[in-house]
C-alpha cells in the first residue's frame, strides 16, 4: 500500500503529486490533527493538505517533524485565504503558513478562493514565490473556467493544480474537460461528501458489493479513474488505513458510466461564483 500511495500524477512543470492525500479540514488543532496526519504517513500517505483559514498548520508541522519521513518523500500543500488575498498580503501570510508549518518550502500553494479584484494581484505573489523556489507547485482552488480564462489572461505561469469540490453527485464535467485541456491537475476536496449521505447511496453500496469494497473505497476509486486528485478527511486512523486501499481493484466502465449517472449538480460547498467571504 505504501508504494502506491507514494505513486503521484506528474503536474505540468514536472513536479510529482501523489494521487491520494490526507485532508484534515475540521480535523482540531493540537492532538487531533497531529495523530491524524501521524496515521496518515504511518499508512503510507505522502500528501498532506491543509490551509491557512483550518487554523491547523501548527499542528500539521508538529506531525510532520516527528513522523519519521524524510522531507523530501513528503507533499505538503497550503491555501492562502481570501482575507489575505493581495500581492504583499499574501506574501506575508505565505512566511505565516511556512513558520506553522516548520518548513522551508511548500510543495503545492493554492490560491483558496477567487475573490473577486484580488485573485490576479494574490497569484503574481504566487509567481513570486515558485520562481524563487519557496514553493514546488502553484494552482488555485474552487476555480470556475471563466475564473481560469481570467487568471491566465495576464499571468506568465499557468496554474498546474485546481482543487475543487468534486464528488457522484457533482462530476464536474464541463470543468474536468477544460482542465484537461489546458494542462491543469484536477482535485477532489471533500471527495466523499460531508455528513456520511453519500455513503449510503444504493448505487455506490452496491457497486462496493460486487468488488468487496465500501462506497467510500468505490468513491475514491472512481476518483482515480477519472485521473483526479483525491484528498478523503479522516481523524480516525482504522478510516485512513481504509481510504488508501484503492489501489487493487478496478471499476468496469459499466460501474464508472453508473456512477457518472449520479450527477445532480448538487453542491455541498459554497458557489464559486457567489460566496461572501
Amino acid at each position: 500500500m505504501a508504494n502506491h500511495l507514494a505513486e503521484g500524477t506528474t503536474l505540468s512543470n514536472g513536479v510529482k503529486m501523489p494521487r491520494v492525500g490526507l485532508g484534515v479540514w475540521k480535523s482540531k488543532e493540537g492532538s487531533e490533527v497531529e495523530n491524524a496526519v501521524k496515521a496518515a504517513i504511518k499508512a503510507g500517505y505522502r500528501s498532506i493538505d491543509t490551509a491557512a483559514v483550518y487554523g491547523n498548520e501548527t499542528g500539521v508541522g508538529k506531525a510532520l517533524q516527528e513522523c519519521g519521513v524524510p522531507r523530501e518523500e513528503l507533499f505538503i500543500t497550503t491555501k492562502v485565504w481570501n482575507a489575505d488575498q493581495g500581492y504583499d498580503s499574501t506574501l506575508q501570510a505565505f512566511e505565516t503558513s511556512l513558520n506553522k508549518l516548520g518548513l522551508e518550502y511548500i510543495d503545492l500553494y493554492l490560491i483558496h478562493w477567487p475573490v473577486k479584484g484580488k485573485y490576479k494581484d494574490t497569484w503574481r505573489a504566487l509567481e513570486k514565490l515558485y520562481k524563487e523556489e519557496r514553493v514546488r507547485a502553484i494552482g488555485v482552488s474552487n476555480f470556475q473556467p471563466h475564473h481560469l480564462d481570467d487568471l491566465m489572461a495576464d499571468s506568465e505561469i499557468k496554474p498546474m493544480v485546481n482543487q475543487v469540490e468534486f464528488h457522484p453527485l457533482l462530476n464536474q464535467k464541463e470543468l474536468r474537460a477544460y482542465c484537461k485541456k489546458h494542462g491543469i491537475q484536477m482535485e477532489a476536496w471533500s471527495p466523499l461528501g460531508q455528513g456520511g449521505e453519500l455513503l449510503k447511496h444504493p448505487v455506490l453500496i452496491e457497486i462496493g458489493d460486487k468488488y468487496g469494497k465500501t462506497a467510500a473505497q468505490v468513491i475514491l476509486r472512481w476518483d482515480l479513474q477519472h485521473e483526479i486528485v483525491t484528498i478523503p478527511k479522516s481523524v480516525h486512523e482504522e478510516r485512513i488505513i481504509q481510504n488508501a486501499d484503492v489501489f487493487d481493484f478496478t471499476l468496469s466502465v459499466e460501474d464508472m458510466e453508473r456512477i457518472d449517472a449520479l450527477n445532480e449538480d448538487k453542491r455541498i460547498g459554497p458557489d464559486p461564483d457567489n460566496f461572501d467571504f
